[in-house]
């Protein structure tokens, strides 16, 4: 069992996956990698091995081995070619036994950047101002596995100084950093997000980072930490951009206080990468124009794109690693009064476009022409 979990994990590091999906089935365990965002079976085991497997994760991950019944939560840390790799392990009881999902967290965030995030020359402006700032507000959206931490720390990299304190609240701690003080949060001890905060005000921060915004409490501390000196950068569950703002007001927050917080928010979803040995020139058609949203007149001559192959580089995939598709929205004075009086979020977005924000879906398509990625990709992330 031992070295079954072992090869399971080392072979995970190897393929570059970001979680392992461990999972008893009616008549065996499934083993599946999410690779670049899609899952990939690996392997089936007999029924046979099913607890074996999960109780050797649970004791490496110092779960409680006796509790079936209950969700848990562990951390691994395992060496893979002499580096340490942190796995966040999670237990879900299911109706054939427990899954158990375990994700990589093998992100060099320390060293990158946000340069390398592939940004368009705009969206990079709005967002580097908006950090840059002393203080104010700036909220990366997306669903789970959008990429939302990995942009925030490389966003604190930048930040980032021996002169200023930096203070994070996460739940778990995904990456640990340098020079930063990481606050893991701990429901069953009290220390809850809010409850973190309030603490974390009292120890003199220049930059706090929240994992997540979920409730009301929440909101309102960051909100007010926003417009008592403080940068403050967190993540919240959205579609887009200026539905942001909507989430915050539903949330119980006063529009005029989020107007005066806000610096920017960043939508953002992962794309495959084209792999750049197989991926094949070829000409866009006008139904998939259409359904970008590309203006096209029959009879002009149809944009270059690329299309995936695939080849022994990338398992004939077609795709290796990911990217960003970004849109963001700076808040200048005319957005504050907007969000101030209460304005929709269609609303929101009309002025955000007039400004020269674009969306999802536009900033994919300049990444398809510049051969990142496919279009099929960006018709499969965006909407």
């Amino acid at each position: 069992m031992a070295r079954f979990v072992s090869l399971l994990i080392n072979q995970a590091i190897d393929d570059h996956c970001s979680d392992i999906h461990i999972e008893p089935q009616k008549n065996g365990l499934l083993v599946r990698y999410r690779i670049d965002g899609v899952l990939h079976i690996f392997q089936k085991a007999p029924r046979a091995m099913t607890q074996g497997v999960i109780s050797r994760i649970k004791v490496m991950a110092e779960m409680d081995i006796g509790e079936r019944r209950k969700p848990q939560d562990g951390r691994i840390t395992v060496r893979h070619n002499g580096q340490k790799v942190d796995l966040r392990v999670a237990a879900l009881p299911t109706v054939w036994g427990e899954k158990i999902v375990m994700r990589i967290l093998s992100t060099p965030s320390g060293n990158l950047k946000v340069e390398d995030l592939n940004f368009s020359e705009r969206n990079f402006d709005v967002f580097s101002k908006a950090y840059n700032r002393p203080y104010g507000m700036v909220l990366v959206t997306g669903p789970t596995g959008s990429g939302k931490s990995t942009t925030l720390y490389a966003t604190l990299g930048d930040v980032a100084r021996p002169e200023i304190n930096i203070i994070t609240v996460e739940d778990p701690v995904e990456f640990r950093m340098e020079g930063i003080n990481q606050v893991q949060v701990n429901n069953k001890a009290g220390m809850t997000f809010a409850a973190a905060l309030r603490s974390i005000l009292r120890a003199d921060p220049d930059v706090v980072l929240i994992g997540e915004i979920r409730d009301e409490e929440t909101a309102t501390i960051a909100i007010e930490a926003s417009l008592t000196g403080h940068l403050v950068l967190s993540t919240l569950h959205t579609n887009d951009a200026p539905s942001a703002v909507t989430r915050l007001t539903e949330m119980g927050v006063e529009p005029f206080l989020v107007s005066s917080s806000l610096a920017a928010v960043m939508a953002q979803r992962l794309a495959r990468r084209l792999c750049k040995k197989c991926r094949k020139v070829d000409t866009a058609t006008p139904v998939e124009l259409k359904m970008m949203g590309v203006p096209y007149t029959p009879g002009s001559p149809l944009p270059t794109v690329y299309r995936a192959m695939g080849c022994r580089e990338c398992s004939n995939t077609g795709y290796h690693g990911r990217v960003a598709i970004q849109q963001v929205m700076g808040v200048d004075t005319q957005m504050e009064d907007l969000i101030a009086r209460g304005a929709t979020s269609l609303e929101i977005e009309q002025a955000a476009k007039s400004k020269g924000m674009t969306s999802l879906r536009e900033d994919g398509w300049q990444k398809v022409l510049q051969g990142i990625t496919s279009v099929d990709e960006v018709l499969r992330v965006t909407v």
